[in-house]
């Protein structure tokens, strides 16, 4: 057994292949499992760490804005989408795949294209509630098209197939994770805990919605507050606390650069406010968490505010976009979260209720099912 995986660019499109690669390997400890992506790509690096095959063709997405630079980069990525079709169909010919998975980015285009031409079979797996552009274009020709959420199968032209709902595939450790042992290792007391966080990098407006709800807990030390500054916040962070006069050194606040235990911590909180990336998303409702989510809007197509009104519309989530975001509206929908602990635990039972938690066997009985097509 032969399975090929094709995406790249970004953790959400690359952590998906590699957990449905290693439940493939748990069961099948035989198959022979291959990844084409790029050399400068996320993918790269771990790829390799996950001791699986990796092969590289040279493509480059577009830029959608429009400027000299970008009207040369473009020149440049139609070009290379000539040359990446070819490497593709080189590489395809070399593995001979049985079965073709793509996980979205702009890498999986030319490989799925080609191994759909060569006819090898092929699925997408799409993870947001805003299709991709390549999986959009790729959808007609696949044999299987799987959604983490409903609410993306409007965006694609499936040519009278149906989509297959998988949901998005998420950590053993997050799906098993006990909130009572998660305090009781984080010395918690029966007070709330909130937790917050802005990606490995950090964003300023993430952290300034932090400080002002430090802020407006501080005088009486009412929640835990566990927050994550990224990269960019380290030097930042002290002085937003400081120009809000509160005390970085509180024993309520625990601020760090980097979440390295987020199952654990994720598990603790009685509220997490972050953004709305898919798999983030989907480990909220792993977990059944409430959340006030905002999305970035730095994003292709503004995916992360679909993503986040998925939840929002299942009232397990509240939503603070980026260009309302003040401290006025992050301290209210905050305070009226933690001041009411009954709309908690409804909004923790509706994420629950939306969890899919089997979705490494949906996608592998998806590619099972290719095999003896």
């Amino acid at each position: 057994m032969k399975i090929l995986f094709a995406g790249g660019g970004t953790a959400g499109h690359i952590n998906p292949a590699l957990a449905v690669a290693g439940y493939i390997r748990s069961r099948h400890p035989e198959a022979q499992l291959s990844y084409i992506g790029t050399k400068k790509g996320l993918e790269s690096k771990l790829v390799p760490e996950a001791n699986i095959d990796f092969y590289t063709i040279d493509v480059k997405g577009f830029q959608r804005k429009i400027s000299l630079s970008n009207i040369k980069h473009n020149i440049s990525a139609a070009k290379l989408l000539i040359t990446a079709s070819s490497q593709a169909r080189k590489l395809l010919l070399e593995l001979k795949p049985d079965v073709v998975m793509g996980t979205g980015g702009y890498v999986s285009g030319p490989v799925l294209r080609e191994a759909h031409k060569l006819g090898i079979k092929c699925c997408i797996h799409e993870q947001n509630a805003f299709a991709g552009k390549a999986n959009k274009m790729l959808a007609p020709d696949m044999d299987a098209v799987m959604l983490a959420m409903p609410e993306a199968e409007p965006y694609f032209n499936l040519k009278g197939k149906k989509a297959i709902i998988t949901g998005n595939p998420v950590r053993e450790s997050v799906i098993n994770a006990d909130k009572q042992k998660a305090r009781a290792i984080l010395g918690l007391d029966d007070k709330p805990m909130i937790l917050s966080f802005g990606g490995s990098l950090g964003a300023r407006k993430i952290n300034e919605a932090a400080a002002d709800i430090m802020q407006w807990h501080k005088a009486d030390g009412k929640v835990h507050h566990f927050h994550a500054t990224g990269k960019y916040g380290v030097e930042l962070m002290p002085q937003l606390l400081k120009d809000r006069g509160v005390d970085i050194n509180s024993p309520y606040l625990h601020i760090t650069e980097y979440i390295n235990n987020m199952d654990v911590l994720m598990s603790a909180a009685d509220l997490v406010i972050c953004r709305a990336g898919a798999i983030t998303v989907s480990e909220l409702q792993a977990q059944g968490k409430p959340a006030v989510l905002i999305p970035s809007p730095n994003v292709a197509e503004n995916h992360q505010y679909y993503n986040a009104m998925t939840l929002v519309r299942k009232s397990a989530a509240k939503l603070v976009e980026e260009k309302d975001l003040t401290r006025d509206s992050i301290v209210d929908a905050v305070s009226k979260l933690i001041d009411n602990p009954e709309n908690l635990e409804k909004m923790s039972k509706a994420s629950k209720q939306s969890a899919i938690l089997d979705t490494n066997e949906r996608i592998y009985q998806v590619i099972m099912g290719l095999l003896t097509q």
